[in-house]
């Protein structure tokens, strides 16, 4: 392979990276062909060590992540089809731009690689530091986007993933691209170093094993909780002539009777902006869903708020909000999303810009003012996150004021039955893995579904299933994670560590030349 690669150049060799890129999004959800994995960052080392310059290492880097993220994010392009009309036209724009921007994040990885020199190991262990460096900073720059995160492929194994409890995902994933890679090192016959491909998931199996070991699968008593999964269309969501049939199917999904043998519902959730239109303001509707809650319980639902009514004579300030509604029709609690998605819910640089924002309404969406811990009527005290609030790692949580469990409201009908929906998914796994809190998902379209502190599924409404899942709330880890006290820090330390290693090791192999 690395003759074959020196001997491309020019277009081609770019074009295989594109491919090479690409091919390592198969190893996420939902096909988890991790081997693929190994293929793709081995290929991109030895693509890179035939690169004679800088220029051309961060070419290749170029290529390979434009290959990832489009791969990768391409559907996040059916968002764009619920409006075709007014919005189908952006699709290339939106995939493009996803793929050259995002692109450059590997690009700074290839060029870090081109300092290892004539070292194939140096090289590897540059990319495992800059690879998560670079996942770190995406967590942030530009308000961030940390999808695909290296290490979320490992959520097809419950015993790998228990590793971010202690390193967090991104040292998972600078572990995981070290392994991806080690392959690369057989062209300079250096099969030992090699052979990490194997020891280095062997050794995160063993200790997930030994974690899972003394696992409990303890729940709150007490507690017993309905996630409600309509299944409603986009296309469909919003119309005002479907409001009350929607509403009144949730509602009556969530006043079913329990499966024979099994407790009712103390607390009923619905998906993000489920009840869409103003709820908190119609007494009449609040009174409905007030008739229809658990005595003594809450349904709690997505909704939009209007946080400036009119008849302060301002214009509207509306949040995407979570609602506590109670048995007596009145609203107990909220909460406001604060990491607003750009472009769906606001538009950055709009004085600038001539779009519009592709989600409902003319206004953007106000921010909340962050992370909160709500303690609710009948439940522990709870972190509540609305869509991809949940997909940053050490940002699910309030430091001074920590929850027992974390709440996900969320809808991907925006990206039908593609992979969007099981990778966002997989994202709150290891979440809650890293912070040793249970986490309850509810999404309109699924995948809805209940995860324990080990992140593993304790119940789940698969994509594109009308339902309502009954499950009891699981107790949150005994001891603390390692994670949920120092963040991203271990992550970073060890992806710092490898890099640095591999850039003295590859000054010392040139010095030897």
């Amino acid at each position: 392979m690395a003759g074959w690669f020196g001997a491309l150049g020019g277009w081609r060799l770019r074009a295989w990276a594109f491919a090479f890129g690409a091919m390592a999004v198969f190893a996420f959800q939902p096909l988890n062909l991790l081997f693929l994995l190994v293929v793709s960052i081995t290929g991109w080392v030895l693509m890179t060590a035939t690169s004679q310059t800088p220029r051309a290492a961060f070419m290749v880097g170029w290529w390979w992540g434009a290959g990832f993220f489009a791969a990768g994010l391409y559907w996040i392009s059916m968002a764009l089809m619920v409006d075709a009309e007014r919005f189908a036209w952006l699709i290339p724009v939106a995939i493009g731009g996803f793929a050259v921007g995002f692109g450059l994040f590997a690009a700074v990885c290839g060029l870090a690689m081109h300092w290892g020199k004539s070292s194939i190991i140096a090289r590897v262990l540059i990319l495992a530091g800059a690879w998560t460096v670079m996942e770190w900073v995406r967590s942030w720059l530009f308000t961030g986007f940390p999808w695909n995160l290296i290490a979320t492929a490992w959520t097809v194994s419950d015993a790998v993933i228990q590793n971010a409890a202690f390193i967090g995902t991104y040292g998972l994933g600078a572990l995981t691209v070290l392994a991806a890679g080690a392959p690369a090192a057989m062209a300079q016959s250096r099969r030992a170093f090699a052979g990490l491909v194997l020891i280095i998931p062997l050794g995160l199996l063993a200790v997930g094993e030994q974690r899972l070991s003394t696992a409990s699968d303890e729940t709150v008593p007490g507690v017993r909780l309905r996630l409600i999964q309509p299944n409603i269309p986009q296309s469909l969501k919003w119309k005002p002539e479907l409001l009350e049939s929607h509403m009144m199917a949730q509602l009556d999904l969530g006043a079913a009777p329990p499966a024979p043998g099994e407790a009712a519902p103390t607390h009923v959730i619905w998906g993000e902006t489920m009840a869409p239109f103003y709820v908190a303001d119609h007494l009449g509707w609040l009174q409905t869903i007030g008739s229809m809650t658990p005595v003594g319980g809450l349904t709690i639902m997505g909704a939009p708020r209007l946080v400036t009514p009119p008849s302060t004579g301002g214009r509207y300030e509306v949040a995407n909000a979570m609602l506590a509604i109670g048995d007596d029709g009145l609203v107990q609690a909220s909460y406001d999303k604060f990491h607003l998605v750009p472009f769906g819910e606001y538009m950055p640089l709009a004085d600038w810009l001539p779009l519009e924002k592709i989600t409902h309404g003319s206004g953007s969406f106000r921010a909340g003012p962050g992370l909160q811990t709500l303690r609710l009527k009948g439940l522990p005290p709870v972190s509540p996150l609305i869509c991809y609030e949940v997909i940053f790692p050490g940002a699910v949580t309030r430091a001074n004021d920590r929850p027992s469990w974390l709440l996900n409201l969320t809808n991907d009908a925006w990206y039908g039955k593609t992979p969007g929906p099981h990778q966002h998914f997989a994202s709150t796994r290891l979440r809650s893995v890293e912070e040793g809190l249970p986490l309850v998902r509810v999404a309109n379209t699924g995948i809805s579904g209940i995860i324990d502190g080990y992140g593993r599924v304790r119940a789940r409404l698969e994509l594109s299933t009308a339902g309502a899942l009954d499950g009891d709330l699981p107790k949150p880890v005994a001891q603390p994670t390692w994670f949920s006290q120092t963040g991203n820090a271990l992550g970073l330390a060890l992806a710092g560590g490898l890099a640095l290693m591999g850039f003295f090791l590859g000054r010392l192999a040139h010095g030897r030349k």
